[in-house]
């Protein structure tokens, strides 16, 4: 149980130190994913699985941009942040 939270705090603490990396990781994860599954239906064109691969993706983009909000306010309102932080 304990070896969980140190993970967890190991991992909200890699995520407020790179928000952009990790929105943006999740952002490709997301087009990758929304286009490899679009590719898999047949009876659509190219443009439309290219728009709905892109739609998925900022949606998810949305969220993880909501979620980074989420643990900003979470570290402002416990107090959590570093002192000496270089941004």
């Amino acid at each position: 149980m304990v070896d969980t939270k140190t993970q967890f705090e190991s991992l909200r603490k890699w995520v407020v130190e790179h928000k952009l990396r990790t929105v943006g990781s999740l952002w490709l994860s997301g087009i990758a994913g929304s286009i490899a599954y679009n590719w898999s239906r047949p009876n659509m064109k190219t443009s439309v699985k290219i728009i709905h691969a892109r739609l998925h993706a900022q949606a998810l983009t949305l969220a993880a941009l909501a979620g980074a909000a989420v643990v900003e306010y979470y570290d402002h309102k416990t107090g959590s942040k570093a002192i000496n932080s270089d941004h």
